[in-house]
């Protein structure tokens, strides 16, 4: 954690009214289906904003719309033709609504919208339309609308291009895999090989980030050949209008040093160039004093089966800076976190430098953050501009908020061991995930180091990057969740805090999170891979000394944390093989780590979760409608920007498709 607009023209006055800015009764979920639920969050303190500020704001959102559909695209290469028809068949169809056939067509147009494509975006299986081929053929031509022949076993035969991301190591990663980042027939050999001569005799100190925009395909010799993302090059036509707004925002930057960020991404954007692209992440890392920021770009690589290409995607985001002051302290003490973490000295940064930590409102998103967005972010990513310029994290307030405003509380007392599982919770669960996720994101992602000579995970690692990168940094959290220091630093009340992160973590990645997969199937997401590595690994070895005890009373199944401490110590001991691993880029003892603990599910432990959670009725994912940033004009110039909440989902997809629609599919 999509669209563009091409003027900065007010949007159409005959939108749907919206709720004015931060009101009291705010609505926060708005609608379920599926696995689904459709949230909304507000903006705080919008109008404490100057001018320039609130411009800076709407023009870095225009820019992220921009390109919205880029990450269509990219997840797939028919998710543009496909979304583009059923869209024209949703606003033009005017026959029987009533019927099952058209319910389950509306159901799984939106599951398109909130993944961008038609494959899950957390178990990247694609999706079942729920209706038959011959009512979309007779949907086709009742409106008029045009698909070709060839997009019916795409969307119907659960054959073809069955999953967007393959983490199934014992086949070919890339040809198994339906993302768009290579061509149909480009093998996992051929990557691996096209990367190696790209990167051999280069600067193995500072590596630019080969593949990170760019496709590999085929030219007409057969040759594996990269077409980049770029103005003139691939996704020309979508990164020209995101210029146009960048180009808008440079001109109103909170401080010269973001005018200078925006002037490189820009250039990074004509020319696709990736040593630009390392300029602009130094320049964006030192720029921490204005009070609006953003993510922008290819960024992420959870979509790559290999690791290398990047997923585009824009956060536009405001500093709250009463709660980013309580939380800088750690970012202040990260030195403290390094040297006293349970890695190996060899693994540590001798100097931990340009850590920055703030808490963020959220005022727009897209592409790969949207609907479906992260709650934190820790970026850039090269681990050699960590070490020598340091790094930015995020948590967002306004988002998680929103999660907590709409969530449950049923799950709590369905799975809690006993009362004093469940008061702790009540009494410090906010705090224990706030503080959980500043940890992974300030200090975890930020920690450690490689040895000497070795390469990048995605080289080293490969497919078990991503997935042992999110439990080196869920580890770093919770070695340091019971540390005191904490309470000293001001950021916890109590060491129970720690206890209900425990309690939480054990609870989700042994059995809660299992709710989120369909019966029979195995984990691939990297974030639940993590979770349920290293509560399974911990699980398993203190068994002996019973650390965590399993019991089954009535038919239902409790984890009961006996010894906090030696659970520390365990994550400790965890952390420490991990961060071992990615600097010595052990691949067989990643392989081991993550197919051992994370991938299987236990099917009768799974069927109990989902009989349990069966009756709360709460769908396990969540996404959001985006606020509606609406320009006010006088005389040409704009003299305000007014926020609107829209809370209707399909009416805002629509809405993006007209303005933000800006590449031709295939």
């Amino acid at each position: 954690m999509v669209l563009l607009a091409v003027s900065c023209a007010p949007n159409d006055p005959a939108s749907a009214p919206a709720k004015p800015a931060e009101s009291d009764d705010f609505q926060y979920m708005t609608e379920q289906f599926a696995d689904v639920k459709i949230l909304r969050y507000q903006i705080p303190a919008w109008d404490k904003l100057d001018l320039q500020e609130k411009k800076l704001v709407y023009y870095l959102t225009q820019a992220g719309l921009a390109g919205r559909d880029i990450i269509y695209d990219q997840n797939y290469r028919h998710n543009l033709e496909i979304r583009n028809a059923l869209e024209k068949i949703y606003r033009t169809y005017d026959g029987d609504k009533t019927d099952e056939n058209w319910k389950n067509f509306e159901i799984y147009l939106k599951r398109i919208w909130f993944s961008n494509g038609i494959h899950h975006h957390y178990s990247y299986d694609k999706f079942n339309p729920g209706f038959p081929q011959d009512y979309l053929e007779e949907l086709l031509k009742e409106t008029g609308t045009t698909l070709r022949d060839e997009m019916l076993p795409v969307i119907f035969d659960p054959s073809v291009d069955a999953k967007k991301v393959s983490k199934d190591g014992s086949q070919d990663l890339v040809l198994n895999s339906a993302v768009n980042f290579y061509g149909p027939d480009i093998t996992e050999k051929e990557v691996e090989a096209y990367f190696k001569s790209k990167t051999a005799g280069k600067d193995a100190a500072r590596p630019l980030s080969y593949g990170l925009n760019s496709k590999l395909t085929r030219n007409d010799n057969g040759q594996v050949v990269e077409k980049v993302y770029k103005v003139g090059g691939l996704y020309g036509a979508a990164l020209e209008k995101v210029i146009h707004w960048l180009e808008k925002a440079k001109a109103v930057a909170d401080t010269p040093q973001q005018a200078k960020a925006l002037g490189l991404l820009i250039d990074y954007y004509q020319t696709g160039d990736l040593d630009t692209w390392d300029k602009y992440n130094i320049a964006w890392v030192q720029d921490t004093s204005g009070i609006v920021d953003y993510i922008q770009g290819f960024v992420e690589v959870y979509n790559d089966p290999m690791g290398y290409t990047g997923s585009y995607e824009s956060i536009v985001q405001i500093k709250d800076l009463d709660a980013s002051e309580k939380m800088k302290v750690l970012a202040d003490h990260a030195h403290y976190f390094e040297e006293n973490s349970p890695i190996d000295d060899a693994f540590k940064k001798e100097n931990v430098v340009g850590i920055s930590y703030n808490f963020i409102n959220v005022a727009g998103e897209a592409g790969d953050a949207s609907p479906s967005t992260p709650i934190g972010v820790n970026l850039p990513n090269a681990d050699w501009i960590r070490k020598e310029y340091g790094s930015k994290s995020i948590s967002l307030g306004n988002i998680v908020n929103a999660y907590e405003q709409a969530g449950t509380k049923g799950f709590l007392g369905e799975f809690s061991n006993d009362s004093t599982e469940v008061e702790r919770a009540e009494a410090y669960g906010g705090q224990a995930s706030k503080l959980h996720t500043a940890l992974h994101e300030v200090i975890g992602h930020a920690s450690g180091k490689l040895a000497p000579g070795v390469g990048t995970p995605k080289e080293t690692l490969k497919n078990y990057s991503s997935t042992l990168e999110e439990a080196r940094a869920d580890l770093v959290g919770l070695y340091y969740l019971l540390d005191p220091r904490l309470i000293e630093f001001g950021v916890m009340d109590d060491l129970d805090v720690g206890r209900t992160s425990y309690d939480n973590y054990i609870k989700n990645g042994l059995m809660l999170q299992l709710r989120r997969l369909e019966p029979g199937t195995i984990i691939e997401q990297d974030h639940m891979r993590n979770r349920q590595m290293v509560a399974s690994w911990v699980y398993e070895k203190g068994q002996k000394d019973e650390v965590i005890v399993k019991e089954v009373r009535d038919g239902k199944t409790y984890f009961d944390i006996r010894d906090y401490e030696a659970l520390r110590q365990l994550f400790g001991q965890l952390l420490a093989e991990v961060q071992r691993i990615k600097s010595e880029g052990d691949f067989e003892a990643g392989k081991a780590l993550v197919e051992n603990y994370g991938v299987q599910v236990d099917p009768a432990m799974h069927q109990e979760v989902l009989d349990r959670t069966a009756r709360f009725k709460s769908a396990p994912y969540g996404g959001f409608i985006n606020p509606r940033l609406v320009p006010v004009e006088k005389d040409g110039e704009i003299n305000d920007v007014q926020v609107e909440y829209p809370d209707d989902f399909a009416e805002q997809m629509l809405e993006y498709a007209k303005q933000y629609s800006h590449l031709t599919p295939e």
